[in-house]
């Protein structure tokens, strides 16, 4: 029997929103299966945590809307999962949402053509955000859909036949992929990112079939949580305005403007109270109007301060009143920003809070948390860059699974010029750092910089999350594992053999300093007494050892 819906040829805007919704409840029920699927055994396998996260972002936004306009929806769909983008995944998810919002944007409703199209820009789109694109990936998976919805389109008006014959190929793609990457086949699994795009595709479907996605509690935004607030604390703190550098000079809204309204009319209801808090947000931002029909506070920030007075004196006689100029605030500010600006500023990502303080001791100026597990997204990175008085910003992301999001941050700064460094674990980073000089111009740092961090060898220890094989390799769970450049080279049961051995491997006559650094779990005594027996046993090198306090990873070091 045919659905109902077999029929239907148009989307509109609203059936978008909760085709959308649906999906990225779909990607979160099922995040944990899409992380499992990662080949490789370290504990960072978040594509599904990243690719969730990233819809999350978009749905937060696509919430909020209130108009049944296409164009609108489009915007916010495609604005969110940018500013939410986290890790490769989270950060290709994004260009796909993007080329797929660029299409639907321009109609009224969406029909077959049209969904098609948005589909075939997503994908090419997404390659575009990769410089090396890989096949056996989410890639292959989005432009197989692509081609197969761009050739149903020309048969079928049917939105829901569309959307089963794509799924249906993306699938039979997906099922493909470990014939396309070695490293698939070896693990016996699919590409993590395809399969979290079909699981986000099957919510689509059912999103726009209306049902129910089952084993998932209703999905909500998380918002923060209200808390009571009193007459008397109710007005915003105006010297928190200015929250980032790009703010300044950029107010919508010239004139604070407070006051009490006091001896309520007795004409006046609740009502007029609730009309009175819509109108100030009508012509200013930063609304309070709270109170009774004893006594009501008000604040607003507005071009029009005579405008708010006026109305509210219908309600009752004013008191206490103060307009305060903003502008001028501002223009203090900016003086002020202005004269301490200078011309580089350094933005460093890493996991650790001895990595951090590392950092900041270097003069670096703005450090965000991530890394394995916990990748920042666009907007995060954007937001750090923001506070920084600079000119020039040079991003270290710090992790090859940070850097997409780096680079997309670019997009989301105005006003400097944002420069990224491919550096690709936390002893480059540092590497850099070491490299910069505050009064060598900008090309020269980035050359110097890059030279620097380019000819460390960084090696990390770890422990396997999963049964796998991985070249010679046959890991099991649990494992302690011991990785250069990104490769694992040794596995044992013993955290010191199995860093031992990786020093080994990685030193040569032109190596003669090995700096470790110990994470979180591992204790500061058994760390010193490691270094100790490391240096009986290698008299002909230096060991150097730092707190790090990174999560999951037991040592992280480099030799020079």
């Amino acid at each position: 029997m045919a659905s109902a819906h077999s029929s239907t040829t148009h989307i509109t805007a609203s059936v978008m929103k909760r085709m959308f919704i649906a999906g990225g409840k779909m990607l979160d029920v099922n995040k944990a299966q899409v992380d499992a699927l990662n080949v490789f055994p370290v504990p960072d396998g978040d594509t599904g945590t990243n690719m969730s996260l990233t819809m999350m972002s978009a749905v937060k936004e696509i919430n909020s809307l209130n108009s049944t306009s296409m164009s609108e929806f489009a915007d916010k769909l495609s604005k969110g999962a940018l500013r939410g983008a986290r890790g490769n995944s989270g950060v290709i998810l994004s260009q796909i949402l993007k080329g797929f919002s660029n299409a639907i944007a321009q109609k009224d409703e969406c029909d077959a053509r049209t969904f098609a199209k948005g589909l075939r820009e997503g994908a090419e789109l997404a390659y575009r955000a990769v410089s090396k694109p890989k096949e056996g990936t989410i890639l292959t998976v989005v432009r197989s859909m692509a081609e197969e919805a761009v050739d149903m389109a020309k048969r079928t008006g049917s939105i829901e036949k569309l959307m089963n014959a794509v799924l249906a190929k993306g699938e039979e793609t997906l099922a493909q992929t470990p014939d396309m990457l070695d490293v698939l086949k070896r693990a016996g699994v699919v590409d993590s990112g395809g399969y979290g795009l079909i699981t986000l595709f099957k919510g689509l479907i059912m999103g726009y079939l209306d049902q129910e996605i089952s084993g998932a509690e209703e999905y909500e935004v998380t918002q923060p949580s209200a808390k009571p607030v009193s007459i008397d604390s109710a007005f915003p703190d105006d010297s928190e305005l200015i929250v980032d550098y790009e703010s300044l000079g950029q107010l919508d809204f010239g004139y604070c403007t407070e006051f009490f309204i006091t001896n309520i009319k007795k004409r006046t209801t609740e009502s007029d109270i609730e009309k009175l808090r819509e109108y100030l947000n009508e012509i200013g931002n930063s609304v309070i109007c709270i109170g009774d029909l004893s006594l009501i506070k008000v604040h607003v920030h507005t071009n029009n301060p005579g405008k708010a007075l006026s109305k509210a004196l219908t309600l009752g006689e004013l008191d206490k009143v103060k307009i305060e100029n903003m502008m001028e605030q501002n223009r203090q500010l900016r003086a002020r920003y202005e004269a301490e600006r200078k011309p580089i500023g350094l933005l460093a990502v890493c996991a650790g809070e001895g990595f951090s303080a590392i950092f900041k001791d270097l003069l670096v100026d703005q450090v965000i948390e991530g890394g394995q597990t916990m990748n920042p997204s666009a907007e995060d990175i954007a937001s750090a860059a923001r506070k920084i008085n600079a000119e020039n910003i040079i991003i270290l992301p710090n992790n090859k699974n940070i850097i997409l999001s780096a680079e997309q941050s670019r997009t989301l700064v105005q006003k400097r010029n944002i420069f990224v460094l491919q550096t690709k674990d936390i002893p480059q980073g540092l590497a850099a750092v070491l490299n910069f000089s505050p009064d060598a111009s900008l090309s020269e740092n980035l050359e110097n910089m890059t030279t620097a961090f380019s000819s460390v060898d960084a090696g990390q220890v770890t422990y396997a999350v999963r049964d796998t094989v991985i070249d010679k390799f046959v890991i099991k769970k649990g494992d302690i594992i011991g990785l250069d450049k990104g490769n694992i080279v040794t596995s044992g049961k013993n955290i010191e053999k199995v860093t031992t051995a990786l020093i080994d491997g990685m030193l040569n006559e032109d190596k003669e300093v090995v700096t470790l650094y110990y994470g979180a779990d591992v204790s500061e005594e058994k760390a010193e007494a490691f270094v100790e027996k490391l240096q009986e046993t290698h008299p002909d090198v230096e060991f150097i050892l730092h707190f790090g306090g990174q999560p999951l990873y037991y040592y992280i070091l480099s030799v020079e």
